[in-house]
Protein backbone atom coordinates (compact mmCIF):
# COMPACT_ATOMS: atom_id res chain seq x y z
CA UNK A 1 0.00 0.00 0.00
CA UNK A 2 2.83 2.38 0.77
CA UNK A 3 4.37 1.90 -2.66
CA UNK A 4 1.01 2.56 -4.31
CA UNK A 5 0.62 5.73 -2.25
CA UNK A 6 4.06 6.97 -3.25
CA UNK A 7 3.38 6.34 -6.93
CA UNK A 8 0.05 8.18 -6.85
CA UNK A 9 1.37 10.96 -4.61
CA UNK A 10 4.44 11.49 -6.79
CA UNK A 11 2.36 11.68 -9.94
CA UNK A 12 -0.05 14.16 -8.38
CA UNK A 13 2.79 16.18 -6.87
CA UNK A 14 4.59 16.56 -10.20
CA UNK A 15 1.41 17.63 -11.99
CA UNK A 16 0.34 20.07 -9.28
CA UNK A 17 3.81 21.54 -8.78
CA UNK A 18 4.01 22.26 -12.51
CA UNK A 19 0.49 23.67 -12.75
CA UNK A 20 0.83 25.67 -9.55
CA UNK A 21 4.18 27.10 -10.59
CA UNK A 22 2.69 28.28 -13.87
CA UNK A 23 -0.25 29.93 -12.14
CA UNK A 24 1.92 31.67 -9.57
CA UNK A 25 4.61 32.97 -11.92
CA UNK A 26 3.04 33.70 -15.31
CA UNK A 27 0.88 36.58 -16.46
CA UNK A 28 -2.68 36.16 -17.73
CA UNK A 29 -1.43 36.65 -21.28
CA UNK A 30 1.00 33.77 -20.87
CA UNK A 31 -1.61 31.53 -19.22
CA UNK A 32 -4.45 32.26 -21.64
CA UNK A 33 -3.37 29.81 -24.41
CA UNK A 34 -3.32 26.94 -21.90
CA UNK A 35 -6.08 28.08 -19.54
CA UNK A 36 -8.77 30.16 -21.19
CA UNK A 37 -10.67 30.41 -17.90
CA UNK A 38 -8.14 32.89 -16.48
CA UNK A 39 -9.91 35.70 -18.34
CA UNK A 40 -12.99 35.16 -16.20
CA UNK A 41 -11.35 35.73 -12.83
CA UNK A 42 -9.00 38.16 -11.15
CA UNK A 43 -5.30 37.31 -11.28
CA UNK A 44 -5.16 37.08 -7.47
CA UNK A 45 -7.60 34.14 -7.63
CA UNK A 46 -5.47 32.41 -10.24
CA UNK A 47 -2.40 32.97 -8.06
CA UNK A 48 -4.27 31.65 -5.00
CA UNK A 49 -5.23 28.48 -6.87
CA UNK A 50 -1.58 28.08 -7.88
CA UNK A 51 -0.38 28.45 -4.30
CA UNK A 52 -2.97 25.91 -3.12
CA UNK A 53 -1.80 23.46 -5.79
CA UNK A 54 1.85 23.83 -4.74
CA UNK A 55 0.95 23.46 -1.04
CA UNK A 56 -1.18 20.40 -1.83
CA UNK A 57 1.69 18.80 -3.75
CA UNK A 58 4.12 19.47 -0.92
CA UNK A 59 1.57 18.19 1.59
CA UNK A 60 1.31 14.88 -0.22
CA UNK A 61 5.06 14.31 -0.15
CA UNK A 62 6.79 16.04 2.76
CA UNK A 63 4.82 14.83 5.82
CA UNK A 64 5.03 11.10 4.99
CA UNK A 65 8.64 11.51 3.86
CA UNK A 66 9.71 13.19 7.10
CA UNK A 67 7.33 11.35 9.41
CA UNK A 68 6.19 14.66 10.88
CA UNK A 69 2.45 15.44 10.91
CA UNK A 70 1.67 12.65 8.45
CA UNK A 71 -2.04 13.43 8.75
CA UNK A 72 -1.35 16.46 6.57
CA UNK A 73 -0.94 14.12 3.60
CA UNK A 74 -4.56 13.07 4.00
CA UNK A 75 -5.62 16.71 4.34
CA UNK A 76 -3.65 17.61 1.21
CA UNK A 77 -5.27 14.81 -0.80
CA UNK A 78 -8.72 15.92 0.36
CA UNK A 79 -7.89 19.51 -0.53
CA UNK A 80 -6.75 18.54 -4.02
CA UNK A 81 -9.93 16.53 -4.53
CA UNK A 82 -12.01 19.55 -3.52
CA UNK A 83 -9.94 21.70 -5.87
CA UNK A 84 -10.75 19.36 -8.75
CA UNK A 85 -14.47 19.41 -7.95
CA UNK A 86 -14.27 23.19 -8.24
CA UNK A 87 -12.30 22.93 -11.49
CA UNK A 88 -14.85 20.53 -12.94
CA UNK A 89 -17.74 22.79 -12.05
CA UNK A 90 -15.92 25.82 -13.53
CA UNK A 91 -15.19 24.06 -16.81
CA UNK A 92 -18.70 22.64 -17.10
CA UNK A 93 -20.27 26.04 -16.39
CA UNK A 94 -18.14 27.52 -19.18
CA UNK A 95 -19.07 24.72 -21.60
CA UNK A 96 -15.49 23.45 -21.72
CA UNK A 97 -16.37 19.77 -21.75
CA UNK A 98 -13.25 18.83 -23.74
CA UNK A 99 -10.93 19.67 -20.83
CA UNK A 100 -12.90 17.82 -18.14
CA UNK A 101 -11.31 14.37 -18.68
CA UNK A 102 -8.06 15.64 -17.14
CA UNK A 103 -10.00 16.99 -14.16
CA UNK A 104 -11.79 13.66 -13.77
CA UNK A 105 -8.49 11.76 -13.83
CA UNK A 106 -6.94 14.14 -11.28
CA UNK A 107 -10.03 13.83 -9.07
CA UNK A 108 -9.85 10.03 -9.28
CA UNK A 109 -6.14 10.06 -8.40
CA UNK A 110 -6.80 12.37 -5.45
CA UNK A 111 -9.53 10.01 -4.22
CA UNK A 112 -7.13 7.07 -4.54
CA UNK A 113 -4.52 9.08 -2.60
CA UNK A 114 -7.12 9.72 0.12
CA UNK A 115 -7.92 6.04 0.35
CA UNK A 116 -4.25 4.97 0.33
CA UNK A 117 -3.32 7.59 2.94
CA UNK A 118 -6.03 6.35 5.30
CA UNK A 119 -4.80 2.76 5.06
CA UNK A 120 -1.40 3.45 6.59
CA UNK A 121 -1.62 6.68 8.55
Amino acid sequence: MRLAYWIVAALLAVLYLYSGALKTTRSKDQLRPMMAWVDGMPLRYVRTIGVLEVLGALGLILPPLTGVAVGLALAAAIGLAVLQVGALSLHLSRGEVKVTPLNIVLLALAIVAIWLATTWL
